[in-house]
């Protein structure tokens, strides 16, 4: 690991300052869940570290307003995790975050942090051995031909294969959440689907943040969909493991049981977070019927591009999809589902 400074602002300005005066290298530390591991591996060599993890401006989250869902940046995953309302009327936010990484990295790790962690792509991580044109822009693609069961299907370049490894950004899409930043050109609010960049030729460009400019707040619409809300998961073992396939879906029903308005996100199968119209499409409408769930599933990957070993994505994404769809709609309808 290389030397770097070390700075621990009392404010948002001064973080914003500091990381202005640490220049390009600088990176603001959080919960520190991501950061230090990518400094380890040596995929990260900061200049300057910009402690974050205490500052006001970022702490803290509010449920109860009657038109938004309001989250401090530097809120933890296991607190917002654990909140009654979230469990209650969000079930798909909540559930996005108690299923991601263990309770030690929940109780660390923040949820402005978790949006812009990078990818668990071993080529990405494994050093200057592999080409990877996110670690060294232009190097190519080891995972193209290479081992690449973990990684996406949709919204792929021939630069870059790696899926996106969240779960927290995957159900904040289904909900139009929105972002709040401030950086050295002051604040600004983005939507969350417009945050993450997909690889296309410059895969290093992760996301839409400018320089010196920080996450503080996440912002979620209240939504009757809430409630008939889920986010369903298929990984290769019960904890601690990143999404082979996953969906987070929210939907009401009209009074007649037919689908009124569905939003549905993909994690796991793509490149960023991974909105699914076709499957929406599909669905509003008509009843949530197995068959019009499985339709919808398909409909999810029918631009999918898959790779060497990583084809059976396709069948188990639709597969995910449809379930996530059919409990969302159960959850709607007031049902209890097992």
């Amino acid at each position: 690991m290389r030397p770097f400074s070390y700075r621990a602002p009392a404010t948002l300005a001064e973080a914003v300052a500091a990381l202005a005066d640490g220049g390009p290298g600088a990176r603001p530390l959080a919960g520190g869940t991501s950061l230090y591991d990518l400094m380890k591996l040596g995929v990260e060599a900061p200049s300057a570290v910009v402690d974050i993890g205490r500052l006001p401006e970022l702490a803290g989250f509010d449920t109860a307003g009657p038109e938004e869902l309001v989250f401090g940046a530097g809120a933890s995953m296991a607190d917002v995790a654990e909140d009654a309302v979230l469990r209650a009327d969000y079930p798909a936010l909540a559930e996005s975050l108690a299923k991601a990484a263990s309770p030690q990295v929940r109780n660390m790790a923040t949820v402005g942090g978790n949006l812009l962690q990078r990818t668990r792509c071993g080529y990405f991580r494994g050093g200057p051995a592999f080409d990877c044109a996110k670690r060294r822009p232009g190097s190519g693609c080891a995972a193209r031909g290479g081992l690449d069961r973990g990684h996406a299907v949709l919204g792929t370049s021939d630069a870059c294969t790696a899926a996106y490894p969240g779960d927290w950004a995957v159900a904040l899409l289904a909900f139009d959440a929105r972002l709040d930043l401030y950086g050295p050109r002051g604040a600004r609010t983005i939507a969350l689907a417009d945050l993450h960049r997909g690889p296309a030729d410059a895969p290093h460009e992760e996301h839409t943040l400018g320089a010196g400019e920080l996450v503080v707040r996440i912002r979620v619409p209240t939504a009757p969909a809430g409630r008939g809300s889920v986010y369903h998961k298929v990984r290769d073992r019960e904890s601690f493991a990143f999404a082979l396939a996953s969906a987070a879906v929210a939907l009401t029903l009209d009074e007649r049981g037919r689908v009124a308005h569905c939003r549905v996100a993909l994690g796991g199968v793509a490149t960023r977070p991974w909105r699914a119209e076709a499957a929406e499409r599909a669905v509003v409408g008509g009843p949530l019927t197995e068959e019009a769930a499985v339709r919808a599933g398909e409909a999810a990957f029918a631009d999918a591009r898959p790779g060497a070993h990583n084809a059976f994505k396709v069948r188990l994404g639709a597969r995910v999809v449809a379930r996530a769809l059919r409990t969302a709609a159960e959850r709607a309808a007031g049902r209890a589902v097992a």
